[in-house]
């Protein structure tokens, strides 16, 4: 694709996004649908129970749609382009679930952790299934061991990649602004990817997505409007794995997603110490929250996590591509 055709797929994202959203938003309060805050949460945060959540249903509609004729227009409408969408609406279908337990219970649980776990993980062996179909490579590197070809240890791999940064977005989808503009950046280093190893339909589905994610953070930076909810979390999650997999840059994400794995790690090291400590180690986790206890406003927590992921992935663009 020429430069000025890379903007097209993100146009169509960002102008369906910014066209629905406010009418979605409209729908939600009128309907008196709203999120539920946690109570373990910051008592702050209490005065954002009632704003309209699961926005990630138009912006996934919108990258859905854009994907498609984008993909048909430039004659790119390979099976990586519907497996990566399978992915998006699989794991927002679960996230849906979810949030529409909470919205209808009027309270902040959902799916249980197995089912959300199955779902994933049922999700994750259909990828393969198209993976494996396509003959992609399945050898990853390992540190110290080398090349690995073992058939089930990268099965293995894939679902844990797919499930626990799925996981992982939605962890880090906490604070206004905060996961829109992650992925802007995530997405849009591999766009960069895509475009200098020529996989157009793996740029396309970056692209659309960059797209969706600008508009959605037109109304979704603070105060927040709406929220994406773990519907859209979950289906970002989800594909950021999937599309460093079609690229074969597994391990990419350790740094591009450098925040995602901060986050995951803040979460899984506060349970840990507590338990067998009895203290804890952040004032409170995923550790945005541990910034908030100690004063810093969401824009701050925001901008200073954007420009983290941005470094982390220049690195990755100027040392690894």
């Amino acid at each position: 694709m020429q430069l000025a055709q890379m903007l097209i797929p993100m146009v169509s994202a960002f102008a369906i996004t910014i066209m629905f959203m406010p009418l979605f938003i409209g729908y939600m309060r009128y309907k008196k649908e709203g999120q539920v805050i946690r109570e373990e949460g910051p008592s702050w945060h209490e005065k954002k129970s009632g704003t309209p959540t699961m926005g990630g249903l138009v912006f996934i509609a919108a990258m859905i749609i854009s994907a498609i004729w984008v993909s048909i227009w430039q004659h790119q409408l390979t099976l990586s382009v519907w497996i990566s969408l399978f992915i998006l609406v699989l794991y927002g279908l679960l996230g849906f679930y979810d949030d529409f337990e909470k919205l209808v219970h009027h309270r902040n649980e959902g799916l249980k952790a197995w089912q959300k776990l199955a779902g994933q993980i049922l999700g994750a062996v259909i990828f393969l299934i198209a993976y494996f179909h396509e003959g992609f490579d399945h050898t990853l590197w390992i540190p110290v061991i080398g090349n690995v070809s073992a058939t089930w240890f990268y099965v293995v791999f894939v679902i844990f990649w797919l499930v626990g940064f799925s996981n992982a977005v939605n962890l880090t989808d906490g604070l206004d602004g905060l996961v829109a503009g992650q992925t802007t950046i995530s997405f849009a280093t591999y766009a960069i990817i895509a475009a200098r190893e020529g996989r157009t339909d793996v740029l396309i589905i970056c692209l659309v997505t960059v797209g969706a994610m600008l508009g959605f953070l037109m109304f979704n930076h603070k105060p927040a409007q709406i929220f994406m909810g773990d519907l859209g979390s979950l289906a970002l999650g989800g594909m950021l794995a999937v599309v460093a997999i079609l690229l074969h840059r597994e391990w990419s994400l350790l740094l591009i997603g450098i925040i995602y794995v901060i986050e995951t790690a803040s979460v899984i090291l506060q349970v840990a110490s507590f338990k067998l400590t009895g203290k804890r180690i952040f004032l409170m986790s995923p550790i945005h929250h541990h910034f908030e206890m100690k004063g810093w406003s969401e824009w701050r927590i925001d901008l200073t996590f954007w420009l983290v992921g941005l470094i982390a992935s220049g690195i990755y663009l100027v040392f690894f591509l």
